[in-house]
């Protein structure tokens, strides 16, 4: 897997470009009192963000292989971050909430720890420096 990431210049404030390995550009930037513009996400929210794509890849993924009738899934992330540089996550708080039909309490409940547990590589990085709960919803659809 490879990324490249570059500073957008001096008229770009602190405003960066990363270029996926796949193919994909995603632009970040900094708060306005870090010389940022506020264009684009963090690149602290764009860990938070892959970390929920990752874990709700996971739920839809083995819902369907299980032939569930999933719908939807969203997922929520609230995170607290260390006081002090570095600055990592020290709490993350997952709210899943999943959509479908006649879904199961205890399969759901099920797909969410295989994903913590096993399958979602970002999340399991981010439990070497946060203490990480979640909860979830059912929606039926």
């Amino acid at each position: 897997m490879e990324c490249t990431v570059r500073w957008n210049g001096q008229d770009a404030g602190m405003s960066f470009t990363a270029e996926t390995g796949s193919g994909h550009a995603v632009t970040m930037d900094g708060a306005p009192e870090a010389g940022g513009r506020n264009l684009a996400p963090r690149p602290m929210e764009m860990l938070l963000a892959g970390t929920g794509g990752c874990t709700a890849f996971d739920i839809v993924l083995i819902l369907k292989k299980g032939r569930h009738a999933v719908s939807g899934c969203e997922v929520s992330i609230k995170a607290d971050r260390a006081e002090n540089d570095p600055k990592v996550f020290t709490k993350l708080h997952f709210h899943y909430r999943v959509k479908g039909k006649q879904l199961k309490r205890e399969i759901v409940e099920r797909a969410i720890a295989l994903s913590k547990d096993k399958y979602c590589s970002a999340s399991i990085m981010m439990a070497k420096t946060a203490a990480i709960t979640h909860d979830f919803e059912i929606i039926e659809e």
